[in-house]
């Protein structure tokens, strides 16, 4: 049975509503648009579509969005979900075949559900994404101008968080999965000496989260516990002789294979 939410109450005050499923659908023809699912209220969640099709995200939703008139549309609940979050992603499934079985234009990109599944982009959707954000005003909002500026999130709201998003990207679940060499994305790819100088920036002294601490006995003890058995070098001198000399590797970030290749040219030049 599909009900047609009220804008101002909020969704599950006195009710055990875990989150709902929701379309968007066209009040003169009935087809919907778009079906989503949502833990917040929904006039909430209505109000941040609004907001990031302002915004100019390009999207075929928020795109749909932007040109169609507010009184052309309605947002309805589909499904209330009283169970998990899991319950509530297979709900947002089983809506979205039903309606392209039925044959609405849904705008929706993915096949709905929980995690990264259903859409995987090609380089060619990359590269015309990065594209379109470039020079992009207002994506970026450091300091008093960023919602958060000067609060924190509570322990209790990073628990949740944690719980909620606890193996949605392990396994089979995320998108790398079994991707090796050249099939995964990031192969081939090496950060620039400005990237690798900024990073290192970041993690001097103070800003170091290891800055002032030490490890524990019992910490110190399973580090050794897990190296035991392992060779390691004893110096750096050492590894130089056991990864570079001994193996004839020469590498110019080396200090000692810039001394012995030194040493070299001045006894042939004697």
């Amino acid at each position: 049975m599909i009900e047609t939410i009220q804008w101002t109450p909020e969704l599950g005050a006195g009710s055990p509503t875990l989150g709902i499923v929701y379309g968007f659908r066209i009040k003169a023809t009935g087809e919907y648009r778009y079906v989503g699912q949502t833990t917040k209220s929904l006039s909430r969640r209505t109000g941040q579509h609004l907001s990031v099709a302002r915004s100019g995200r390009k999207t075929p939703f928020y795109d749909w969005l932007r040109k169609t008139a507010r009184e052309e549309y309605e947002v309805v609940v589909l499904e209330r979900v009283v169970t998990s979050r899991g319950d509530l992603g297979l709900a947002e499934i089983g809506w979205i075949t039903l309606y392209r079985e039925l044959g609405d234009r849904l705008l929706n990109l993915s096949d709905g559900g929980l995690g990264p599944i259903g859409v995987e982009w090609s380089a060619e959707q990359r590269e015309a994404a990065r594209q379109r954000s470039l020079g992009r005003a207002g994506v970026s909002r450091p300091g008093e101008s960023n919602p958060m500026w000067g609060r924190r999130h509570t322990d209790a709201q990073k628990a949740k968080w944690s719980a909620d998003r606890k193996g949605t990207n392990s396994g089979e679940l995320n998108p790398n999965f079994g991707k090796f060499g050249s099939e995964h994305p990031g192969y081939g790819h090496t950060m620039s000496d400005e990237s690798r100088r900024q990073l290192s920036e970041m993690r001097i002294g103070e800003r170091n989260p290891n800055f002032g601490k030490s490890a524990s006995a019992e910490t110190r003890a399973k580090m050794s516990a897990v190296r035991r058995g392992r060779p390691m070098p004893s110096s750096v001198r050492n590894a130089h002789t056991r990864y570079h000399t001994n193996k004839g590797v020469s590498k110019p970030e080396c200090r000692f294979c810039v001394e012995d290749a030194a040493k070299n040219t001045a006894s042939e030049s004697e």
